[in-house]
């Protein structure tokens, strides 16, 4: 069943258990990645599972013109009927299968006027042609779910759910596969709707953020927005700025990342395209303030700013607030300074001061 409007994904849903109540009203960017993002409890995995139709709210999902429930209309899909791919946060791979053979069983399940990802595309997409011969015990934590990830694209999914798809993994594998979900979220089509509770993976993957708090919507809008105000209240102050590469310096292993605020080398970002676009999350105690630019330094990011506000921040502590170069809202940084140093600087608004960052210090994708 479908419906004619703009390419959006419209979910309204309520659901009441004894000693928590889901509410959701969202209104969502028909692509890229949305992240329900929220403390363990919250209600992502009850609104994600509500959303695949595995349990059953009151309300309406509408996903990029189709209908999939709207209780108004007296319509419902079961889940087999919704054109979902679902990732877990365990793989759940069939181990009496080889990896082609997991792969091959989502794309069966698809017909044929509705495949859009073929299996070679998904293939190459999470890295794993030296894989598809393998059998899953045989595989590391970061393979199993990059097949995962890889079946659920061969159902050529209207929508992509993750639930945590990477709290099972160590550091190690997590950083295995980040690359490829990024990879994902630049090359594909595909809306994606990805549940964590990790500040950190919400900055690097997300383009749209729903922030829940005992099942309830608090805010949603861009990441960079509603994780730098989530950031202020939860007491761990950071900036996320969005940018895009605008070159590459093999010599150094170094790139420019441009945003609105001006631009700043970056580290480990060689292996992305020029023109793509990155997501900086700076810590404000990695931020350090200067009245004057710094004269052999090793510091290489250095970015003249204006003071907003000074705040208190803890016993010995300042918060200031910064409004980079122009008068773009969204050129904002935070810095962490002693408040011997704000006082000694004469730090106030409006005075004008050079935000100096190392490169290592810098977050994202």
């Amino acid at each position: 069943m479908t419906m004619s409007q703009d390419s959006r994904l419209r979910i309204c849903l309520q659901l009441q258990r004894p000693g928590f109540a889901l509410d959701v009203d969202l209104h969502l960017p028909g692509r890229g990645v949305t992240a329900l993002f929220g403390p363990s409890g919250c209600g992502k995995t009850t609104c994600l599972r509500a959303i695949a139709g595995l349990e059953r709210a009151r309300g309406l999902v509408h996903i990029n013109g189709h209908i999939w429930q709207d209780d108004a209309l007296r319509q419902w899909l079961p889940t087999h009927q919704r054109a979902l791919g679902y990732v877990f946060q365990e793989a759940s791979l069939f181990d009496h299968l080889n990896v082609r053979a997991n792969m091959e069983f989502g794309l069966k399940r698809t017909p044929l006027a509705r495949r859009r990802v073929s299996l070679e595309q998904a293939v190459e997409l999470l890295g794993l042609e030296h894989l598809l011969p393998r059998m899953p015990q045989t595989l590391s934590g970061g393979e199993r779910q990059r097949v995962a990830i890889a079946r659920a694209l061969a159902t050529s999914p209207q929508l992509l759910l993750m639930d945590e798809p990477l709290s099972a993994l160590d550091g190690a594998r997590k950083a295995e596969v980040l690359p490829y979900l990024e990879r994902l979220q630049r090359q594909l089509d595909i809306p994606l709707l990805y549940v964590s509770h990790a500040h950190e993976e919400v900055a690097r993957l997300a383009d749209h953020v729903v922030l829940l708090h005992a099942g309830h919507v608090t805010a949603q809008g861009s990441a960079s927005s509603v994780l730098n105000q989530h950031a202020q209240d939860e007491g761990v102050p950071s900036t996320v700025l969005d940018a895009q590469l605008t070159a590459h310096d093999e010599q150094d292993c170094l790139s420019t990342a441009s945003f609105a605020g001006g631009a700043l080398l970056l580290p480990n970002a060689l292996h992305l395209p020029l023109g793509s676009r990155v997501r900086l999350r700076v810590q404000a105690r990695d931020v350090s303030l200067s009245l004057q630019p710094l004269a052999h330094t090793s510091l290489l990011n250095t970015l003249p700013a204006q003071v907003v506000s000074v705040h208190a921040a803890s016993p010995g502590h300042a918060l200031v607030r910064l409004q980079l170069a122009g008068d773009n809202p969204d050129a904002l940084l935070l810095a962490s300074v002693s408040s011997r140093s704000a006082r000694q600087l004469g730090l106030a608004p409006g005075l004008a001061v050079y935000a100096h960052l190392k490169s290592m210090a810098l977050l994202g994708g």
